[in-house]
């Protein structure tokens, strides 16, 4: 039974990143997707799934200008990565979450972007 609920996990998981993946974006479906996969991972100790969840939520909320929630959710993907030595994804969740900071600092000054400015 914990393979089937692990295998519906992982399924929610990757539903979410299609949603996530859309045009025009799906942004409830995804939201719905990622917190149910979330809660089941988190139920099961997949910690692994949790930390991709995560990271999953962080990029949504990016995509959607809600850099804090983003931030938050970055946050404890890189923390879980750390923990578990996932270095491949701890690399990809700092990149992201660099991407993000960078994204905060860029503004327009007469319709101009203009970078670290912030």
């Amino acid at each position: 039974m914990h393979k089937t609920r692990g295998q519906e996990a992982w399924a929610l998981h990757d539903l979410a990143k299609i949603a996530a993946c859309r045009e025009p974006l799906d942004t409830g479906a995804a939201q719905e997707h990622y917190r149910q996969a979330l809660e089941l991972a988190v139920s099961l100790g997949l910690r692994p799934l949790v930390g991709h969840c995560h990271l999953g939520l962080g990029k949504l909320y990016h995509r959607t200008s809600k850099g804090e929630q983003a931030q938050e959710h970055l946050t404890t993907a890189t923390t879980l990565y750390r923990e578990m030595g996932m270095t491949y994804w701890l690399e990809k969740v700092e990149a992201d979450a660099g991407a993000a900071v960078m994204d905060r600092r860029a503004f327009s000054v007469g319709g101009i972007a203009v970078d670290g400015l912030a």
